[in-house]
C-alpha cells in the first residue's frame, strides 16, 4: 500500500515538471471558483500565487448604484492590478512559475459593463498606457459557468453586496464573459465548462493538470468526460 502511495506521488511530480508554462492566469466571473484553483494549482505543480485585490472603497456605492461610483471603483481596480502585474517583471530568479488568479485584461470587460461612454474614453486611455508594461502569461484557463450556476452559488454562498446585484447585470456579465473568450487569441488557451466540477475531488484536479500538460497553441475546451481542440 506504501509502495502505491509513493508511486503516485512520483507520478504527480513527473506530471508537475513536464509542465512547461510559467505564468499561468485563471479567469472566470465571481463565484467561478477559480482562486480555489489557483491555490490548488500552485500546491500541486508549485509557483508563487498571485491573488486579484477585490477590495474597494467604492464597491458598496457601486452596488447601491451611486452615480459616479461604477467609475472610481473601476480606477481603483485597474491601478491596483497594475500595481501588482507589474510587480512581476522584476519577480526573483528563482520563482520558477507564477500562478495568478486573474488575467489583467478582464478589467475591460467590467468597464463596458458599467461605465458610461465618456466614462470608457478616459478609461481606455489609462487603459491602454497601463497594458503596455504588464506581463502577458503564457497560459490562461476560463473557468466557464452559466447564468444559472453563478445565481445558485450567490444565492448559497454570496455576500449581502452579491445577493443585491441585479439578474440582468449577472446575465450581462457571464454572457460578456463568454465573448471575451471566445474571440480571445492572445495566449495558448483552456477553456474548462466548470459547472459541475468540484475541486474537492483530488482526481478532478490532476485532470485539469493533465489537460494543462497537453496544451500547446490555440485553444482547448475541456468538460468532464472528453475535450477537443479549436
Amino acid at each position: 500500500m506504501n509502495l502505491n502511495l509513493e508511486e503516485l506521488s512520483l507520478q504527480k511530480m513527473k506530471i508537475a515538471g513536464e509542465i512547461n508554462f510559467r505564468h499561468i492566469a485563471i479567469e472566470g466571473v465571481f463565484r467561478s471558483r477559480k482562486t480555489l484553483l489557483a491555490h490548488l494549482l500552485s500546491q500541486k505543480i508549485g509557483g508563487q500565487l498571485v491573488l486579484d485585490q477585490t477590495g474597494n472603497p467604492y464597491l458598496k456605492e457601486f452596488y447601491n448604484e451611486k452615480e459616479g461610483a461604477a467609475f472610481l471603483a473601476q480606477l481603483i481596480f485597474l491601478a491596483n492590478r497594475y500595481h501588482q502585474q507589474s510587480k512581476l517583471l522584476q519577480r526573483d530568479l528563482f520563482v520558477d512559475r507564477v500562478i495568478c488568479d486573474y488575467l489583467f485584461e478582464k478589467d475591460k470587460i467590467y468597464a463596458y459593463q458599467t461605465l458610461t461612454d465618456d466614462e470608457l474614453l478616459v478609461y481606455e486611455r489609462i487603459y491602454g498606457i497601463l497594458a503596455e508594461r504588464v506581463p502577458r502569461p503564457d497560459l490562461v484557463i476560463y473557468l466557464q459557468i452559466s447564468f444559472k450556476t453563478l445565481v445558485r452559488r450567490i444565492e448559497k454562498q454570496g455576500d449581502a453586496l452579491e445577493k443585491n446585484i441585479s439578474e440582468k447585470y449577472l446575465e450581462d456579465l457571464v454572457e460578456a464573459y463568454d465573448y471575451f473568450f471566445f474571440n480571445y487569441k492572445s495566449t495558448p488557451l483552456l477553456v474548462i465548462k466548470a459547472d459541475e466540477l468540484d475541486f474537492s475531488q483530488e482526481e478532478q484536479v490532476w485532470d485539469i493538470i493533465e489537460q494543462i500538460k497537453q496544451m500547446t497553441r490555440g485553444t482547448l475546451f475541456y468538460s468532464p468526460g472528453g475535450f477537443k481542440a479549436k
